[in-house]
């Protein structure tokens, strides 16, 4: 995992992680100050009936702790195949990078309960009265994508694979029952889009949002981001923190904003310019250090973890080692 963190969590002294080439959620545990360890792997598959399997890539891009629940979505993106020099041949390479892949493990959405055991907190079926539930997945769709196919904005973009400005989650937020998408493509007019449901669970037990204005299933939310995508959101009080970077797969800037009274907003719409603030930008790094997830830390007043994709070999000074950076964040 360590060369493919794509979000972060925390609850307590227990810290979540997910890589996007597995399907499952990693825990760490506080061993003292600055030092986690005591790697637990929880394999989603042993828990929910998968449509691709236990093993089929689930690209777990958002999670989120909202008490002892565990918020959860895998990125609902499609795949464009993979020139790769030295394997290929360039008419090879061409034929590869015409096909589109639909993992349909990417379709997972759910709040899982945290059961509290001896060596920390676990993702587990059901604690108690509390039981996990998720959208319902099938294997060649997502209700999720059902319910945006009529959207102006966003339906041209759901056939488009992610890093292209395709459909592309990539960050999320739950509080009781409304949780918040923030999407990595596709960005519109320099604006990210944030997508907010208010969820029920149905008799069969499955995650379902009700219709809110308009008969629709959700809200749109458009923030001025000066063209970067959501790679991460966080909540800050009453404020959303988001944390952005570029659409495709190339490098670029990467910085966090701050929309204040996120929660107050009932009303799709635009993000007017003055609820967002500019908190900070990430010293760019060329081809490593991506920042991927951002959690806040509370020891360290107004601190925040950020996790990083493709991380420098300095982040990983020894084996089944990684280095995380605390940032001060006003």
């Amino acid at each position: 995992m360590h060369d493919d963190i794509s979000s972060v969590t925390r609850h307590g002294d227990s810290l979540f992680l997910c890589c996007d080439e597995t399907a499952g959620v990693d825990r760490l545990t506080r061993i003292r100050d600055g030092v986690w360890g005591n790697h637990v792997h929880f394999n989603l598959g042993a828990i929910v009936d998968l449509p691709d399997g236990p093993d089929g890539e689930m690209d777990i891009e958002g999670l989120d702790c909202d008490g002892d629940w565990l918020w959860i979505t895998g990125s609902h993106s499609l795949k464009r195949g993979k020139f790769k020099p030295g394997k290929h041949d360039l008419q090879e390479g061409l034929a590869a990078m015409a096909r589109i892949k639909r993992d349909p493990n990417r379709y997972f959405l759910a709040r899982m309960p945290l059961q509290e055991r001896e060596d920390g907190f676990a993702i587990a079926a059901e604690d108690g009265d509390r039981r996990g539930a998720w959208i319902e997945m099938k294997e060649k769709s997502s209700p999720l994508i059902g319910w945006l196919s009529d959207d102006p904005h966003l339906a041209p973009f759901l056939d488009i694979p992610s890093k292209e400005n395709g459909f592309d989650i990539e960050g999320m937020v739950g509080r009781g029952n409304r949780v918040w998408l923030g999407l990595r493509g596709p960005v519109l007019r320099d604006h990210a889009v944030i997508l907010e449901f208010e969820m029920t669970v149905t008799k069969k037990g499955r995650l379902k949002p009700r219709k809110l204005e308009d008969g629709l299933r959700y809200r749109k939310h458009l923030l001025p981001s000066g063209g970067e995508g959501v790679r991460d959101l966080e909540v800050d009080g009453d404020d959303l923190l988001v944390l952005t970077g570029p659409v495709t797969a190339g490098d670029g800037r990467s910085d966090v904003w701050r929309w204040a009274g996120f929660k107050g907003v009932h009303r799709s719409g635009m993000v007017p310019p003055e609820a967002l603030t500019h908190v900070a930008e990430m010293p760019y790094r060329g081809a490593v250090d991506h920042p991927e997830g951002l959690v806040r830390w509370p020891e360290v007043g107004n601190g925040f973890l950020v996790v990083y994709d493709s991380p420098a070999s300095e982040r990983l000074p020894e084996p089944e080692t990684i280095l995380g950076d605390i940032w001060v964040l006003d």
